[in-house]
Protein backbone atom coordinates (compact mmCIF):
# COMPACT_ATOMS: atom_id res chain seq x y z
CA UNK A 1 0.00 0.00 0.00
CA UNK A 2 1.18 3.56 -0.51
CA UNK A 3 1.78 5.98 2.16
CA UNK A 4 1.11 9.12 0.06
CA UNK A 5 -3.11 10.07 0.47
CA UNK A 6 -4.18 11.02 -2.89
CA UNK A 7 -5.21 14.14 -1.67
CA UNK A 8 -1.44 14.92 -1.22
CA UNK A 9 -0.59 13.12 -4.39
CA UNK A 10 -3.01 15.66 -6.22
CA UNK A 11 -1.88 18.61 -4.25
CA UNK A 12 1.61 17.90 -5.83
CA UNK A 13 0.52 17.39 -9.08
CA UNK A 14 -0.94 20.64 -8.91
CA UNK A 15 2.50 21.86 -7.81
CA UNK A 16 1.12 23.12 -4.11
CA UNK A 17 3.43 22.91 -0.96
CA UNK A 18 3.26 19.65 0.92
CA UNK A 19 2.69 22.50 4.02
CA UNK A 20 -0.69 23.39 1.83
CA UNK A 21 -1.36 19.78 1.16
CA UNK A 22 -1.02 18.79 4.70
CA UNK A 23 -3.59 21.15 5.60
CA UNK A 24 -6.70 19.30 3.97
CA UNK A 25 -8.36 16.48 5.20
CA UNK A 26 -7.50 13.16 3.55
CA UNK A 27 -9.50 10.78 1.88
CA UNK A 28 -9.80 7.38 3.14
CA UNK A 29 -11.10 5.75 0.04
CA UNK A 30 -9.12 5.76 -3.85
CA UNK A 31 -10.87 8.47 -5.82
CA UNK A 32 -11.77 5.75 -8.37
CA UNK A 33 -13.63 2.53 -8.48
CA UNK A 34 -11.47 -0.55 -8.28
CA UNK A 35 -12.35 -1.66 -11.65
CA UNK A 36 -11.04 1.53 -12.83
CA UNK A 37 -7.97 1.30 -10.50
CA UNK A 38 -7.51 -2.20 -12.30
CA UNK A 39 -5.81 -0.62 -15.49
CA UNK A 40 -2.03 -0.08 -14.26
CA UNK A 41 -2.38 -3.80 -12.55
CA UNK A 42 -3.40 -5.26 -16.09
CA UNK A 43 -0.95 -3.21 -18.13
CA UNK A 44 1.80 -4.89 -15.86
CA UNK A 45 0.33 -8.42 -16.90
CA UNK A 46 0.05 -7.01 -20.33
CA UNK A 47 3.44 -5.65 -21.24
CA UNK A 48 5.49 -7.22 -18.66
CA UNK A 49 4.04 -10.99 -17.80
CA UNK A 50 3.34 -9.67 -14.36
CA UNK A 51 6.85 -8.82 -13.52
CA UNK A 52 8.52 -5.55 -11.79
CA UNK A 53 8.11 -2.89 -14.55
CA UNK A 54 10.23 0.18 -15.48
CA UNK A 55 7.41 3.11 -14.67
CA UNK A 56 8.53 4.86 -17.65
CA UNK A 57 8.70 2.26 -19.83
CA UNK A 58 5.52 1.42 -19.15
CA UNK A 59 3.45 4.82 -19.25
CA UNK A 60 5.12 4.64 -22.66
CA UNK A 61 3.32 1.75 -23.63
CA UNK A 62 -0.30 2.96 -21.97
CA UNK A 63 0.38 5.88 -23.91
CA UNK A 64 0.00 7.88 -20.69
CA UNK A 65 2.64 11.40 -19.63
CA UNK A 66 4.62 10.14 -16.67
CA UNK A 67 3.89 13.66 -14.74
CA UNK A 68 0.33 14.36 -15.43
CA UNK A 69 -2.13 14.92 -12.84
CA UNK A 70 -4.03 11.81 -14.00
CA UNK A 71 -1.37 9.03 -14.26
CA UNK A 72 -0.26 10.12 -10.53
CA UNK A 73 -3.80 9.67 -9.46
CA UNK A 74 -4.05 6.42 -11.80
CA UNK A 75 -0.60 4.98 -9.95
CA UNK A 76 -1.74 6.25 -6.75
CA UNK A 77 -5.43 4.74 -6.33
CA UNK A 78 -3.92 1.53 -7.48
CA UNK A 79 -1.07 2.39 -4.84
CA UNK A 80 -4.02 2.46 -2.29
CA UNK A 81 -6.60 -0.60 -3.11
CA UNK A 82 -3.29 -3.04 -2.92
CA UNK A 83 -3.22 -3.53 -6.32
CA UNK A 84 0.58 -2.32 -7.02
CA UNK A 85 3.28 -0.77 -4.99
CA UNK A 86 5.95 1.76 -6.08
CA UNK A 87 4.47 5.35 -6.06
CA UNK A 88 4.07 7.96 -8.97
CA UNK A 89 8.35 8.87 -8.90
CA UNK A 90 9.13 5.21 -8.18
CA UNK A 91 11.78 4.02 -10.92
CA UNK A 92 9.22 0.58 -11.09
CA UNK A 93 6.29 -0.34 -10.55
CA UNK A 94 4.72 -4.12 -9.53
CA UNK A 95 1.62 -6.06 -8.47
CA UNK A 96 1.25 -6.89 -5.23
CA UNK A 97 0.64 -10.69 -4.48
CA UNK A 98 -2.97 -10.00 -4.49
CA UNK A 99 -3.10 -7.59 -6.93
CA UNK A 100 -1.37 -10.26 -9.49
CA UNK A 101 -3.95 -13.17 -8.70
CA UNK A 102 -7.05 -10.36 -9.47
CA UNK A 103 -5.47 -9.82 -12.94
CA UNK A 104 -4.41 -13.00 -13.80
CA UNK A 105 -6.79 -14.82 -15.93
CA UNK A 106 -5.02 -18.20 -15.07
CA UNK A 107 -6.05 -17.97 -11.80
CA UNK A 108 -9.48 -20.14 -10.79
CA UNK A 109 -12.17 -17.10 -10.51
CA UNK A 110 -13.15 -18.05 -7.00
CA UNK A 111 -8.79 -17.11 -6.26
CA UNK A 112 -9.48 -14.14 -8.10
CA UNK A 113 -12.78 -12.72 -6.44
CA UNK A 114 -11.71 -13.08 -2.83
CA UNK A 115 -8.78 -11.12 -3.55
CA UNK A 116 -10.65 -8.66 -5.36
CA UNK A 117 -12.90 -8.44 -2.57
CA UNK A 118 -9.75 -8.21 -0.16
CA UNK A 119 -8.33 -5.01 -1.76
CA UNK A 120 -11.59 -3.14 -3.31
CA UNK A 121 -13.78 -3.63 -0.28
CA UNK A 122 -12.23 -4.56 2.94
CA UNK A 123 -9.23 -3.16 2.85
CA UNK A 124 -10.92 0.30 2.43
CA UNK A 125 -11.77 1.43 6.05
CA UNK A 126 -15.49 2.77 5.57
CA UNK A 127 -15.79 0.50 2.30
CA UNK A 128 -15.90 -2.32 5.17
CA UNK A 129 -17.42 -1.02 7.34
CA UNK A 130 -20.36 -0.52 5.12
CA UNK A 131 -19.97 -4.29 3.95
CA UNK A 132 -20.01 -5.51 7.57
CA UNK A 133 -22.75 -2.97 8.44
CA UNK A 134 -25.30 -3.98 5.20
CA UNK A 135 -24.12 -7.44 4.60
CA UNK A 136 -27.39 -9.71 3.96
CA UNK A 137 -29.11 -6.53 3.86
CA UNK A 138 -31.32 -4.27 2.02
CA UNK A 139 -29.35 -1.53 0.41
CA UNK A 140 -31.04 1.59 1.96
CA UNK A 141 -31.36 4.67 -0.04
CA UNK A 142 -28.26 6.54 -0.40
CA UNK A 143 -29.01 9.27 2.01
CA UNK A 144 -29.02 6.72 4.93
CA UNK A 145 -25.61 5.44 3.81
CA UNK A 146 -24.32 9.04 4.07
CA UNK A 147 -25.94 9.38 7.46
CA UNK A 148 -24.57 5.91 8.94
CA UNK A 149 -20.82 7.12 7.63
CA UNK A 150 -21.28 10.23 9.20
CA UNK A 151 -22.21 9.13 12.54
CA UNK A 152 -18.83 6.71 12.03
CA UNK A 153 -15.67 6.79 13.54
CA UNK A 154 -14.04 7.68 10.13
CA UNK A 155 -14.28 11.28 8.69
CA UNK A 156 -15.18 11.24 5.15
CA UNK A 157 -14.89 14.45 3.40
CA UNK A 158 -16.92 13.73 0.20
CA UNK A 159 -19.81 11.13 1.66
CA UNK A 160 -21.50 11.47 -2.35
CA UNK A 161 -18.29 10.28 -3.47
CA UNK A 162 -18.04 7.53 -1.20
CA UNK A 163 -20.99 5.86 -1.31
CA UNK A 164 -21.35 5.81 -5.13
CA UNK A 165 -17.52 4.37 -5.37
CA UNK A 166 -18.30 1.48 -2.53
CA UNK A 167 -21.47 0.85 -4.88
CA UNK A 168 -19.97 0.82 -7.77
CA UNK A 169 -17.27 -1.59 -6.44
CA UNK A 170 -19.83 -4.39 -4.60
CA UNK A 171 -21.77 -4.17 -7.87
CA UNK A 172 -18.53 -4.89 -10.20
CA UNK A 173 -17.92 -8.04 -7.28
CA UNK A 174 -21.45 -9.29 -8.14
CA UNK A 175 -21.84 -8.53 -4.23
CA UNK A 176 -24.97 -6.57 -5.41
CA UNK A 177 -28.20 -8.78 -5.86
CA UNK A 178 -32.23 -8.29 -6.75
CA UNK A 179 -33.67 -9.88 -4.02
CA UNK A 180 -37.51 -9.86 -3.23
CA UNK A 181 -37.61 -6.66 -5.82
CA UNK A 182 -35.31 -5.14 -3.66
CA UNK A 183 -31.48 -4.28 -4.26
CA UNK A 184 -29.23 -6.83 -1.55
CA UNK A 185 -26.25 -6.97 -0.46
CA UNK A 186 -25.09 -10.67 0.08
CA UNK A 187 -21.81 -11.81 1.66
CA UNK A 188 -18.67 -12.58 -0.07
CA UNK A 189 -18.88 -16.28 0.89
CA UNK A 190 -21.88 -16.45 -1.05
CA UNK A 191 -20.07 -15.59 -3.73
CA UNK A 192 -17.41 -17.80 -3.38
CA UNK A 193 -19.57 -21.25 -2.43
CA UNK A 194 -21.54 -20.21 -5.81
CA UNK A 195 -18.10 -20.28 -7.89
CA UNK A 196 -17.09 -23.24 -6.34
CA UNK A 197 -20.21 -25.00 -7.52
CA UNK A 198 -20.30 -23.15 -10.86
CA UNK A 199 -19.21 -20.67 -13.33
CA UNK A 200 -21.12 -17.68 -12.10
CA UNK A 201 -23.06 -15.39 -14.82
CA UNK A 202 -21.50 -12.34 -13.90
CA UNK A 203 -17.96 -13.34 -14.32
CA UNK A 204 -15.60 -11.57 -12.68
CA UNK A 205 -13.09 -11.59 -15.76
CA UNK A 206 -15.87 -9.27 -17.00
CA UNK A 207 -15.29 -6.28 -14.65
CA UNK A 208 -11.57 -6.49 -15.81
CA UNK A 209 -11.51 -4.27 -18.41
CA UNK A 210 -10.66 -6.73 -21.59
CA UNK A 211 -35.16 17.30 -13.56
CA UNK A 212 -34.02 20.44 -13.40
CA UNK A 213 -33.38 21.95 -16.69
CA UNK A 214 -31.57 25.55 -17.83
CA UNK A 215 -33.45 28.30 -16.79
CA UNK A 216 -35.27 30.23 -20.41
CA UNK A 217 -35.59 28.42 -23.87
CA UNK A 218 -33.63 30.88 -25.51
CA UNK A 219 -31.06 31.76 -22.82
CA UNK A 220 -27.84 33.05 -24.67
CA UNK A 221 -24.93 30.94 -24.91
CA UNK A 222 -22.94 34.23 -22.94
CA UNK A 223 -24.75 34.09 -20.20
CA UNK A 224 -24.23 29.98 -19.49
CA UNK A 225 -22.10 29.25 -16.98
CA UNK A 226 -20.25 26.24 -18.93
CA UNK A 227 -18.41 24.74 -16.33
CA UNK A 228 -21.58 23.66 -14.61
CA UNK A 229 -23.81 22.31 -17.61
CA UNK A 230 -23.90 18.17 -18.68
CA UNK A 231 -25.60 18.01 -22.08
CA UNK A 232 -27.80 15.40 -22.15
CA UNK A 233 -27.32 13.37 -25.81
CA UNK A 234 -30.16 11.53 -26.54
CA UNK A 235 -32.49 10.27 -28.97
CA UNK A 236 -35.54 12.64 -28.39
CA UNK A 237 -38.65 11.88 -30.73
CA UNK A 238 -41.45 13.11 -31.22
CA UNK A 239 -44.28 14.03 -28.42
CA UNK A 240 -46.07 10.60 -26.88
CA UNK A 241 -43.07 8.30 -28.57
CA UNK A 242 -41.33 5.91 -27.08
CA UNK A 243 -37.68 7.66 -27.47
CA UNK A 244 -39.63 10.84 -25.55
CA UNK A 245 -40.67 8.75 -22.68
CA UNK A 246 -37.60 6.87 -22.62
CA UNK A 247 -35.61 10.39 -22.94
CA UNK A 248 -37.86 11.75 -20.22
CA UNK A 249 -37.89 8.89 -17.78
CA UNK A 250 -34.19 8.79 -17.99
CA UNK A 251 -33.09 12.21 -17.71
CA UNK A 252 -35.08 12.53 -14.73
CA UNK A 253 -34.26 9.59 -12.77
CA UNK A 254 -31.36 8.69 -13.82
CA UNK A 255 -29.33 11.40 -15.20
CA UNK A 256 -30.12 14.36 -13.39
CA UNK A 257 -29.88 12.71 -9.87
CA UNK A 258 -26.63 11.35 -10.52
CA UNK A 259 -25.16 14.91 -11.43
CA UNK A 260 -26.90 16.82 -8.64
CA UNK A 261 -24.24 16.29 -6.45
CA UNK A 262 -21.37 17.44 -9.00
CA UNK A 263 -22.91 20.59 -9.24
CA UNK A 264 -23.75 19.99 -12.78
CA UNK A 265 -27.47 21.15 -14.66
CA UNK A 266 -28.38 18.69 -17.05
CA UNK A 267 -29.35 20.63 -20.74
CA UNK A 268 -31.37 18.22 -23.59
CA UNK A 269 -31.56 19.33 -26.95
CA UNK A 270 -35.25 20.17 -27.12
CA UNK A 271 -34.61 22.77 -24.49
CA UNK A 272 -32.82 24.69 -26.20
CA UNK A 273 -33.90 24.42 -30.27
CA UNK A 274 -36.08 22.25 -32.31
CA UNK A 275 -36.08 18.00 -31.54
CA UNK A 276 -33.68 16.52 -34.10
CA UNK A 277 -32.33 19.41 -35.27
CA UNK A 278 -28.61 19.90 -35.16
CA UNK A 279 -28.75 23.67 -34.95
CA UNK A 280 -25.96 26.28 -33.61
CA UNK A 281 -27.24 26.39 -30.51
CA UNK A 282 -26.42 22.25 -30.01
CA UNK A 283 -22.80 22.48 -31.54
CA UNK A 284 -22.32 25.19 -28.67
CA UNK A 285 -23.76 22.94 -26.26
CA UNK A 286 -21.90 20.17 -27.87
CA UNK A 287 -18.11 22.68 -27.79
CA UNK A 288 -18.60 24.38 -24.71
CA UNK A 289 -19.88 22.10 -22.09
CA UNK A 290 -18.06 20.83 -19.03
CA UNK A 291 -19.36 16.98 -19.58
CA UNK A 292 -21.68 15.37 -21.73
CA UNK A 293 -23.65 12.10 -21.16
CA UNK A 294 -24.63 10.34 -24.47
CA UNK A 295 -27.56 7.91 -24.68
CA UNK A 296 -26.90 5.15 -27.42
CA UNK A 297 -30.10 3.56 -26.96
CA UNK A 298 -32.80 3.16 -30.01
CA UNK A 299 -28.96 3.59 -32.33
CA UNK A 300 -30.33 7.16 -32.78
CA UNK A 301 -28.01 8.60 -35.78
CA UNK A 302 -27.65 12.19 -34.27
CA UNK A 303 -26.58 10.61 -31.53
CA UNK A 304 -23.40 8.92 -32.51
CA UNK A 305 -23.05 12.16 -34.92
CA UNK A 306 -22.56 14.22 -31.38
CA UNK A 307 -21.02 11.46 -30.14
CA UNK A 308 -18.51 12.21 -32.87
CA UNK A 309 -18.17 15.64 -32.15
CA UNK A 310 -17.14 15.94 -28.84
CA UNK A 311 -14.54 12.89 -29.35
CA UNK A 312 -12.67 14.81 -32.24
CA UNK A 313 -12.40 17.72 -29.82
CA UNK A 314 -11.41 15.50 -26.90
CA UNK A 315 -14.10 16.37 -24.48
CA UNK A 316 -15.31 14.24 -21.98
CA UNK A 317 -18.41 11.66 -22.89
CA UNK A 318 -19.98 9.16 -20.86
CA UNK A 319 -21.91 6.51 -22.42
CA UNK A 320 -24.97 5.31 -21.48
CA UNK A 321 -26.99 2.24 -23.32
CA UNK A 322 -30.34 0.01 -22.87
CA UNK A 323 -29.55 -3.61 -22.26
CA UNK A 324 -32.16 -4.76 -25.05
CA UNK A 325 -29.88 -2.71 -27.84
CA UNK A 326 -26.63 -4.05 -29.05
CA UNK A 327 -23.39 -1.97 -28.85
CA UNK A 328 -22.10 -0.94 -32.27
CA UNK A 329 -18.33 -2.10 -32.52
CA UNK A 330 -17.15 1.63 -33.20
CA UNK A 331 -17.77 2.66 -30.62
CA UNK A 332 -17.65 -0.12 -28.28
CA UNK A 333 -13.89 1.08 -27.39
CA UNK A 334 -15.30 3.40 -25.30
CA UNK A 335 -16.75 2.12 -21.86
CA UNK A 336 -20.60 2.38 -21.62
CA UNK A 337 -22.47 1.56 -18.63
CA UNK A 338 -25.29 -0.86 -19.64
CA UNK A 339 -28.83 -0.41 -17.96
CA UNK A 340 -31.31 -2.93 -17.85
CA UNK A 341 -34.94 -1.57 -18.55
CA UNK A 342 -36.68 -5.06 -19.76
CA UNK A 343 -39.96 -3.85 -17.27
CA UNK A 344 -40.08 -1.87 -13.84
CA UNK A 345 -39.17 -5.05 -11.95
CA UNK A 346 -35.71 -5.29 -12.98
CA UNK A 347 -35.27 -1.24 -13.51
CA UNK A 348 -37.22 0.51 -10.32
CA UNK A 349 -34.67 -1.94 -7.86
CA UNK A 350 -31.33 -0.81 -9.32
CA UNK A 351 -32.12 3.08 -9.94
CA UNK A 352 -29.72 3.71 -7.00
CA UNK A 353 -27.11 1.73 -8.47
CA UNK A 354 -27.25 2.84 -11.55
CA UNK A 355 -27.62 6.45 -10.41
CA UNK A 356 -23.93 5.50 -8.60
CA UNK A 357 -22.54 4.44 -11.76
CA UNK A 358 -23.16 7.61 -13.74
CA UNK A 359 -22.30 9.72 -11.19
CA UNK A 360 -18.68 7.69 -11.08
CA UNK A 361 -18.17 7.43 -14.75
CA UNK A 362 -18.47 11.34 -15.26
CA UNK A 363 -15.94 12.15 -12.44
CA UNK A 364 -13.77 10.04 -14.03
CA UNK A 365 -14.51 11.79 -17.44
CA UNK A 366 -14.00 14.93 -16.09
CA UNK A 367 -11.02 14.31 -14.39
CA UNK A 368 -9.22 12.40 -17.50
CA UNK A 369 -11.37 12.93 -20.96
CA UNK A 370 -9.44 9.94 -22.23
CA UNK A 371 -9.52 7.70 -19.54
CA UNK A 372 -12.90 6.21 -20.71
CA UNK A 373 -12.20 5.31 -24.28
CA UNK A 374 -11.81 7.99 -27.45
CA UNK A 375 -11.59 5.73 -30.54
CA UNK A 376 -9.34 8.99 -32.02
CA UNK A 377 -7.09 8.89 -29.50
CA UNK A 378 -7.04 5.09 -29.10
CA UNK A 379 -6.70 4.09 -33.49
CA UNK A 380 -5.14 7.27 -34.55
CA UNK A 381 -3.18 9.48 -31.92
CA UNK A 382 -1.58 11.70 -34.74
CA UNK A 383 -5.02 13.07 -35.69
CA UNK A 384 -4.41 15.68 -33.51
CA UNK A 385 -0.89 16.98 -34.53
Amino acid sequence: MATESSIDDAAKADGESAESARTRRTRPYPAASFEDALSLGEAIMQYAAGEKVRRLTLMQHMNKSPGSGATKMMITNSNKYGITSGGYSAEHLELTEKGRIVVNPARPERERRKAAFELAIAGVAPFSLLYDHYKEKRLPDREVIKDFLRDSSIEVPDLDECVDTFIVNVKGLDLLRTLGGAETLISIDQVIDELSEKTSDVSFSKMVNTPQVLGGLNQKEDSVEWSKICFYITPIGSEESIERKHADLFMSSLVQPALEELGLTVVRADHIGDPGMITTQVLEYLKRSKLAIADLSYLNPNVFYEVALRHALRLPVVQIIRKSDRLPFDVNQSRTLVFDTTDIYSLIPKLQTYRAEIANQARKAIDDPESVGNPISIFYPDFYK
